[in-house]
């Protein structure tokens, strides 16, 4: 009797739901899960973050693309590292979010060395493979092959904190030499990514007043290598639809846009006054 062949279990993801939602409110960044056997993305616009890592040929196109994006918008050269903060916040920025929705939406934390992350930033495409994951006990994905599970929120939050160090240690070697900044610097830039990108996905998810709270326990300003603290506080006399305060941060950093337009800074640069915050917000509220 002829025996049948055993066919591959079928791909479950315990991301993947949180990855769809993450794609209904912010439609301008798509994540797609590589199977097991599915290579990397490579060619026609995408780049790995191994290769950014490791500072050569392939960063230099990718820094060539924020170049010309400057010269193009605002007429002028910028500094090579004005240009290579840029290329890293537009890396980073979207990057924190692989980890940080699955964690806030699902409380699963997936660990993502630079090696299993593509991106292709002119199509707002992210490509990943989930091999390991961590969950609290109850949920039922810890039944799934790459769980691990922890046993309370914030050895998750330690989950959270180390699958991140993880990928950027190796992506801010690869930045560090073009940005002319220490240590310290680089890793106030990833904390900074890290609380605002998802601040503001939860913002767009109605879930704002949950995401500080979750951020100031996950940011404390105290957990190495990170430098810096989620920093919420109230901006007084910028007051939502509701009649509560609306809610501002300080940047540990700056990306130095300044240096292009020293009158058009980030709303939570240390260089914009709260005055001016409150101008702004009431002026697209």
């Amino acid at each position: 009797m002829a025996v049948p062949a055993l066919l591959p279990a079928p791909f479950t993801s315990p991301v993947a739901a949180s990855y769809a939602r993450l794609g209904e409110v912010f439609p301008g960044l798509r994540i797609e899960e590589l199977g097991r056997d599915e290579r990397s993305p490579r060619g026609a616009g995408w780049v790995g973050a191994d290769e950014l890592a490791a500072g050569g040929a392939a960063l230099d196109a990718f820094l060539a693309w924020d170049n010309a994006q400057v010269l193009r918008d605002y007429g002028r050269q910028a500094r090579p590292d004005v240009v290579a903060s840029f290329g890293l916040h537009r890396y980073t920025w979207p990057a924190c979010l692989l980890v940080t929705v699955p964690w806030f939406l699902h409380r699963r934390v997936p660990r993502l060395p630079a090696r299993n992350v593509a991106f292709q930033r002119a199509l707002g495409r992210m490509a990943v493979r989930v091999e390991e994951f961590a969950c609290l006990p109850d949920d039922p994905a810890a039944a799934l092959p790459g769980a691990r599970v922890v046993p309370d929120e914030e050895a998750l939050r330690a989950e959270v904190r180390a699958s991140l160090a993880e990928h950027f240690e190796d992506v801010l070697a690869g930045f560090g030499p073009r940005m002319r900044r220490g240590r310290r610097a680089l890793w106030g830039m990833a904390t900074d990514e890290i609380v605002e990108g998802l601040w503001y996905i939860a913002t767009l998810l109605g879930e704002e007043r949950r995401a500080m709270d979750e951020l100031e326990l996950l940011m404390p300003g105290t957990a190495k290598p990170y430098a810096g603290a989620a920093g919420f506080r109230e901006l007084a006399g910028s007051e939502a639809a509701d009649g509560t305060p609306r809610s501002t941060r300080d940047r540990a950093t700056c990306c130095f846009f300044y240096t292009l337009r020293p009158e058009d800074t980030c709303l939570t640069c240390p260089r914009t006054c709260d005055a001016e915050r409150v101008r702004r917000l009431a002026a697209t509220a």
